[in-house]
C-alpha cells in the first residue's frame, strides 16, 4: 500500500497513538466483548476519517485511500467467490466425503499423537478450514483420547498442528489465498515455496508426535467407526469422486494455469463426476453452488462437516478482508504506517532484517489485535517495499506472512482461532501451546530461512547481510 500517497507525515507520537487507539479498539471488541471482526473494523475505520477530517484532509481524499485499499483485495474477492463453489461441489460430488473416509482408514492405535496430526492434516487440506477441522474431526479425536485416558493437551497440540498444516496447504484455504493474492503471487507457486518452511516443520512434528504416542493395547474407536459408517451411508465414497477432480486440479497447477481457473476447472469437473450418483436439477445444482451443501445423513458430527460451501459462505470473509484492505488503505493515506515505517527504516537493510522483521510484525499483531486476517495483511503490505529493496521475491513475503501469522493465531490466548479451539476441545490454549509442534517449527524454519539465506527466491543477487544499497541487479537465484 505503499502506492498510495500519503496526504500528510504526522510526528512519530502522534501516528503511535493513533495506531495504538486503532489496535485498542480492534483488539478490546475481539478479545473482551468477543464482537465479530466486522465491526470494530467498522470503527476503526470511521475513527481514522473523522482523525482526518481533524486534520483537515478533505473526505474526498480518505475516501479515495479505503477505496485504493480495498481495490488491492478484488483478485481475492473473485477467488473467494470460486472457492465457495469448489468447496460446494466438491462435497456434492463426494470428493471431500471420499478423502475424508481415506483419511480415518489410517487410524489404529499405534502412534496415535502421529496419526491423530496426519489424519487432521488431510482433513484440514480437503475442506481448507483449519477450524473446521479442530471442530469435527478434532472434537472427535478428544472424546476417543478422554475415553482412553490419554493426554488431552498432547492430543489438542496434534490436531491443531495437522489442522493448520491443512490450512496452510489447502489451495481452499481462505488465509492462504488472501496472502497470495495481497502480494499478487500465483497460489500454487505460494503453496510450493511454503513447502520449504512447511514440509520439514511436518516432518519434525510428526517424529515428536510418533515418539511421544502412548501405547494403546486395546482402544474404543466406535466413534471412528460411526463416523465411517455414517460418510458410507451418504453413497458418495468412491475413488473416483476423489482421483479425478483432484487430478484435473494437480494437471491445471501444473500447467500454471491461473488459480481462478484451475478452481474453476476442478469444481466443473466435479460437477461431471456427481452425475454418476445423482442427476441433480439445473436449479439445485445452481442452489447448492450457491447457498452451500446441505448434509442429512443423522449423524450430527457428519453433517457438520459436510454442510458447508458455496458462493454465500464467502460473504462474511470477503466483508472481513475488504475492511481490513480499507483500513489498510486509510492507514497509509493518513501517512500513519509510513511515519512509523521510516523511523525503522534503516534498521530493515538486509535480508535477514527484513525476514526477522517481517515475522516479528506478524506475531505482534496475532498477539495485539488476534487476527490472522489483519496479521497477514498489514505484515504484507508494509514490508513489501523492503523485501524489493533487498532484492527478495514477492513469495518469500507471503511465506512469511503464514510461517508467521496463519499458525501463530491458535497459539495465542485471547486470538480468534485460540478462544474458539479452547471452546471447542474444552484444553486452554496455554496447555496445547507446548505441543503445537507443527506451528512453532513453521516459525522457527521461516526465522533461520532468514538469517541463513536457505530457499530464498531473490529478484537480484544480495548477500544475507549486505545492506540493500550495495546490491546489484537482476541476477536471478532460486
Amino acid at each position: 500500500m505503499f502506492r498510495i500517497k500519503s496526504e500528510q507525515m504526522p510526528p512519530l507520537a502522534e501516528a503511535v497513538i493513533i495506531i495504538l487507539a486503532v489496535i485498542f479498539v480492534i483488539g478490546v471488541s475481539i478479545i473482551y466483548f468477543e464482537a465479530p471482526p466486522h465491526i470494530p473494523l467498522t470503527i476503526a475505520l470511521l475513527l481514522l476519517i473523522i482523525y482526518g477530517i481533524i486534520k483537515n484532509i478533505p473526505y474526498a481524499k480518505l475516501q479515495e485511500g479505503f477505496a485504493e485499499g480495498a481495490t488491492s483485495g478484488m483478485g481475492a474477492v473473485f477467488l473467494f467467490f470460486m472457492i465457495g463453489i469448489l468447496i460446494a461441489s466438491w462435497i456434492y460430488s463426494g470428493t471431500i466425503p471420499t478423502l475424508i473416509y481415506a483419511g480415518f482408514e489410517l487410524v489404529s492405535p499405534s502412534y496415535y499423537y502421529a496419526i491423530v496430526m496426519v489424519v487432521t492434516a488431510i482433513v484440514g487440506v480437503c475442506v481448507g478450514s483449519s477450524l473446521t477441522t479442530v471442530a469435527t474431526v478434532g472434537l472427535a479425536f478428544i472424546g476417543i483420547s478422554q475415553a482412553l485416558d490419554i493426554s488431552l493437551a498432547m492430543t489438542a497440540g496434534a490436531i491443531v498442528s495437522g489442522a493448520f498444516f491443512g490450512d496452510k496447504m489447502s489451495p481452499l484455504s481462505d488465509t492462504t489465498n488472501m496472502a497470495s493474492t495481497i502480494l499478487d503471487v500465483d497460489l500454487f507457486e505460494h503453496i510450493k515455496n511454503m513447502m520449504w518452511t512447511t514440509v520439514p516443520a511436518f516432518l519434525m512434528a510428526l517424529v515428536i508426535f510418533g515418539f511421544m504416542s502412548p501405547e494403546i493395547s486395546a482402544a474404543d474407536f466406535g466413534d471412528m467407526a460411526l463416523y465411517q459408517q455414517g460418510l458410507l451411508d451418504t453413497g458418495m465414497i468412491h475413488w473416483y469422486n476423489a482421483v479425478i477432480p483432484l487430478a484435473v486440479l494437480v494437471v491445471f497447477s501444473i500447467f500454471k494455469a491461473p488459480a481462478l481457473l484451475s478452481l474453476a476447472a476442478g469444481a466443473f469437473s466435479a460437477i461431471l463426476v456427481s452425475f454418476v450418483h445423482a442427476m441433480p436439477s439445473v436449479g439445485e445444482l445452481f442452489g447448492i453452488l450457491f447457498s452451500g451443501y446441505v448434509s442429512e445423513t443423522g449423524v450430527e458430527e457428519i453433517d457438520e462437516l459436510l454442510t458447508r460451501g458455496g458462493l454465500e459462505s464467502m460473504f462474511s470473509t470477503i466483508g472481513i478482508i475488504l475492511l481490513a484492505l480499507g483500513l489498510g488503505g486509510l492507514l497509509f493515506k493518513l501517512g500513519l504506517v509510513p511515519r512509523l515505517f521510516a523511523s525503522i527504516e534503516n534498521m530493515l537493510r538486509t535480508v535477514k532484517s527484513v525476514i526477522i522483521g517481517s515475522a516479528l510484525n506478524a506475531i505482534g499483531v496475532n498477539i495485539l489485535v488476534g487476527e490472522q486476517y489483519l496479521s497477514i495483511l498489514l505484515t504484507a503490505e508494509t514490508f513489501q517495499p523492503q523485501f524489493q529493496k533487498v532484492g527478495l521475491a514477492n513469495k518469500n513475503l507471503s511465506r512469511v506472512s503464514e510461517d508467521a501469522g496463519t499458525v501463530i493465531n491458535p497459539l495465542v490466548p485471547w486470538s480468534v482461532c485460540g478462544v474458539f479451539i479452547t471452546s471447542v476441545l474444552g484444553v486452554p490454549t496455554i496447555e496445547y501451546l507446548p505441543f503445537s509442534f507443527f506451528c512453532l517449527l513453521s516459525l522457527v524454519l521461516t526465522i533461520i530461512a532468514g538469517i541463513t539465506g536457505k530457499t530464498l527466491t531473490y529478484t537480484k543477487a544480495v548477500p544475507v547481510d549486505a545492506p540493500a544499497a550495495e546490491s546489484p541487479d537482476q541476477s536471478e537465484m532460486g
